[in-house]
């Protein structure tokens, strides 16, 4: 095989391309990388004259779609990156050096209290690391997981399939969550039966709101839906501001909603079975050191007794 020497593109601008084909959107890729839109921009320019081709078509304020030969690009632009990076893992094997970047996917509910101090801590510890950091819901994950798209999502275990090896860290049972000044606020714990006829304010994602359905079904009840959302802060709002109840099994240490409105955690009566969290990671395929390093890491930190960004188990 021959290679050219005269290449004129980075992987920094390879980097830049997967994550604005990925979201679809200059702005959102900015954010994800936290680097500035016109180096984006001016990274994809560039691919685009060097490679003589077209990789997206650009929509007036309605974001970017890949045309086919970028979609192309994006499969092989992703390869590049993985082998780049496969070379840090092969340098980490014979010098015994945790180094390289590691993708790591967490649930979106779980992301914004997880991963900041997981993250920080790992890249602390081992600081010839990175760690590239994706926010999804689960159908997401275990399907990125399974393309090999991330190498380890921090995620709960939902529906977990066969080729999926999951290691549990921690569970969540579910709680219930009112505004301050509603009535069950005061109570010591509130029954399905109380709340199937208030109206719910429904986290609605992919395989979560089954995990709640599944709740109100197993005790022959149907939960009353007045709205729903895919972000958690919405709902935490909508119930700060007394439009009903939600069901959560997260803990944030702040019990204040994004508009200033407090919101309670109230038990929920019964033995419910709680999510899990955990690792997950593809089974029979052999695990880099910094793989290995970082799941050590996930069991130091995160356990029943401590789950970084979250309260006392206690309600």
């Amino acid at each position: 095989m021959v290679y050219r020497s005269d290449m004129r593109y980075t992987l920094r601008q390879l980097e830049y391309f997967i994550a604005a084909g990925e979201s679809g959107s200059i702005t959102q890729a900015s954010e994800r990388l936290s680097i500035s839109q016109p180096s984006i921009s001016t990274a994809i320019s560039h691919l685009e004259q060097e490679l003589g081709v077209q990789l997206f078509v650009r929509h007036h304020a309605q974001g970017l779609s890949l045309t086919p030969v970028g979609r192309q690009m994006l499969v092989e632009a992703r390869r590049v990156i993985q082998m780049a990076e496969g070379l840090y893992a092969v340098a980490s094997e014979a010098t015994d050096q945790i180094r390289g970047q590691l993708s790591v996917g967490s649930m979106v509910t779980l992301a914004p209290m997880i991963m900041p101090e997981l993250a920080h801590g790992f890249m602390e510890t081992y600081p010839g690391t990175q760690i590239r950091q994706f926010e999804e819901n689960q159908e997401w994950l275990l399907d990125r997981l399974r393309r090999v798209e991330i190498d380890i999502a921090i995620t709960y275990d939902l529906q977990i399939p066969d080729g999926i090896t999951f290691v549990p860290l921690a569970s969540l049972p579910p709680h219930v969550v009112v505004s301050d000044s509603h009535p069950f606020a005061s109570l010591p714990e509130v029954s399905l039966t109380q709340l199937a006829a208030e109206p719910l304010i429904l986290l609605d994602l992919p395989l979560s709101r089954e995990y709640f359905f599944a709740l109100f079904f197993k005790a022959g009840l149907e939960p009353r839906i007045s709205a729903r959302s895919a972000h958690q802060e919405v709902v935490r709002t909508m119930v700060a501001n007394g439009y009903g109840y939600t069901l959560a099994n997260v803990r944030p240490r702040s019990d204040v909603a994004l508009d200033g409105r407090r919101v309670v955690r109230v038990p929920l009566a019964g033995a419910h079975r709680p999510m899990v969290i955990g690792t997950a990671t593809l089974a029979n395929v052999p695990k880099s050191r910094l793989l290995d390093a970082f799941e050590a890491h996930c069991r130091a930190c995160v356990s029943d007794a401590h789950i970084p960004g979250m309260g006392e188990s206690g309600v």
